[in-house]
Formats: structure tokens, sequence, C-alpha cells
């Protein structure tokens, strides 16, 4: 940990008396945090976090990591006793995650009935809705990302690779990539290939094809947000079989979105890989609607979600957009 606090603050330029005014932390106390000497309190690691841009899980694990080593030394029953602890922690969670479904239960319910009644549909109706929900998908996923191109003409341009006049190529190359990309997540699918590394940089890459080069398919260059994508990747190969899907797509997204890996395009992918997640679990696309309106609302809440630090609030909207697009999936067979 002290490492970690040493090398973040130099990364930033500050000197240990700077960081002690700005946190109003003795300056000895910041010396003997960076040598090792003493232990910052939790709420020290906290503000710690935010001032030095540290990854707080990454912060806290380390700081854990410290004091648990602090309490049992060399015990002769430790490793046991760690065991055991690991356990009761594993058993905490599950109890947690059951409370947290729980809450969400009637919804789930409602949309597990809609997703088996889709499930018992002829495969031509299937393919019909599937191709309906796609294009709808790729228009309100472009308009979220201020595309001008209507519903009508992002149907144009990707069925009948026409050009829209008056609209620039951006706009055209936003919804071709954007359907490229969701042909590759579909082929990932049906290869039953879970969220990974190679893939997410790659659907960052196809998305900004012919749009922008040198930042595509690559994290920004900072070693931070390396580490913070490492831990991502670690709590969702944890939690990605004892989470309900769409609360585990709802999770991923928020975590994409406050890790801000790219350059350009975070909101994009933050949609993408949710969805990634929502059609490998055989549910519907959930796209918020191309009006203003509904944008208002998405940002609204997400806001409310990130300011409130309860990712309940934004799990609750994104099942609320999944069984508002899985009834719009039943209504195309009427």
């Amino acid at each position: 940990m002290k490492s970690l606090l040493k090398n973040a603050r130099e990364k930033k330029g500050l000197k240990t008396r700077e960081v002690a005014q700005l946190l109003k932390i003795d300056q000895a106390l910041i010396s003997k945090f960076e040598s090792g000497t003493r232990k910052p309190t939790k709420d020290q690691i906290t503000k710690l976090a935010q001032l030095l841009e540290i990854d707080y899980e990454t912060l806290m694990t380390a700081w854990l990591k410290e004091k648990i080593l602090y309490e049992i030394g060399d015990e002769e029953f430790a490793l046991k006793a760690l065991l055991l602890a690991e356990q009761e922690i594993q058993n905490k969670k599950k109890e947690i995650n059951s409370i947290i479904i729980s809450s969400f239960q009637t919804i789930l319910d409602e949309i597990e009935t809609l997703k088996n009644k889709i499930q018992s549909f002829n495969h031509f109706e299937l393919r019909r809705i599937s191709k309906t929900l796609e294009l709808e998908f790729i228009f309100k996923s472009i308009y979220l990302n201020g595309n001008s191109l209507t519903m009508e003409e992002t149907k144009s341009v990707i069925n009948e690779g026409m050009t829209i006049a008056g609209k620039s190529m951006q706009n055209h190359l936003e919804a071709i990539n954007f359907q490229e990309t969701v042909l590759y997540i579909k082929d990932l699918n049906q290869k039953k290939i879970s969220l990974n590394e190679k893939d997410l940089l790659s659907i960052h890459n196809l998305i900004f094809k012919g749009i922008e080069s040198e930042n595509s398919g690559k994290y920004k260059k900072d070693s931070l947000v390396i580490r913070e994508m490492n831990s991502f990747f670690n709590w969702f190969d944890s939690h990605k079989n004892n989470l309900h899907p769409i609360i585990l797509a709802s999770e991923v997204y928020l975590k994409i979105l406050e890790i801000n890996p790219f350059e350009n395009g975070n909101l994009q992918m933050a949609n993408l890989i949710l969805n990634w997640i929502l059609l490998q679990n055989n549910y519907a696309y959930a796209a918020i609607e191309g009006d203003k309106n509904s944008v208002n609302e998405y940002l609204s809440i997400l806001e409310e979600s990130q300011i409130k630090n309860d990712k309940s609030i934004f799990i609750n909207y994104i099942l609320r957009i999944e069984k508002e697009n899985l009834n719009r999936a039943v209504q195309l067979t009427a």
C-alpha cells in the first residue's frame, strides 16, 4: 500500500505537505503512511483515493490485506482461520445478493414470463422479431450518442447502403459500425464467449473504425486505468455466475462508466457490454428510446444513482427498460 500512495502522489506532482494541507492531515502522518510505519484509517483511505485518483477498490484491498496480516502475524492457525473467514464472507455475500434480488423479484418474475413467452415462438417469428429489435437498438444507441439519423434513415444506411443527403459521413459510419459491432457480439454469443478484455478492445475498435484510429481499441495511457480494468475483470469473473444476468449487466455498465477507460466511447461501450450480457442470457436488447425525454430521464437516473452511490436506482431503471423491450417483442407478433 505504501508504494501505491507514494507513486500516485509523485505522479500528480504533489509534495507530502500539499497532500497534508488538502486532506487536513499532519504532514508527518503522510510520510509515515508512505514509509509503512503508520496505517491510515478507513476514512483517510477514502480521502487519499479520491485526491490521488487511486482506484478505491485497489487501495482498500491493500489496506485490508495489511490490516489482516498485522492482526494474525505468524499465528499457527492463521491460514485455517483465513479459510473459515473466507467461507463466512462468501456466505454473507450470498445473503446480500439474495436480499437484492428479492427487492426486484416482482419485475424479475414478469421479465421471465415475457422471456419464456418469446422463446415459445417459432423460428420465423423469432427471426423477424430479432431483426426489428436489432435495427431499433442500433438507431436508439447512435441517437444516444448524438447521431442525427432518423429511424428510417438508419434503416436505409445499414440495410440498403444508401447515403443520406445533409448527413455527415460520421453519422453514416457510426450506424454502419454499430451494426457490425452488433453482428460481432452476436457471433461471440453463438460461440458462448463471455466478456473478456480482448473482445472488449475489439468492440471499441469496431465502433470507431474509419472515425478515429489513434485511440480506437486502446485504453487511456494511464497505469491506473490498467489496474482498474484488471480489477474489473477479476470482479466480473467472480460474480458472473452468482448474480442475476440483468443485475450483473447493470453493474458492469456502471463500473465501465466509473472507470472511464477510453479516451472516447465509454457510454457506447457500457451500452454494448450490457447488451452483450443480456443477449448471451436470451434477454432482449435494453435500449433507451430515441427521443429527448427518454434520454433526459436516463441521464437523470444515472446521475442520481452515482450521487447517492445507490446502484439499485439504476438497476431498477434497466429492469424497467428490459421489461418494456420484451413487451415490444411480444407485440411484434400481434
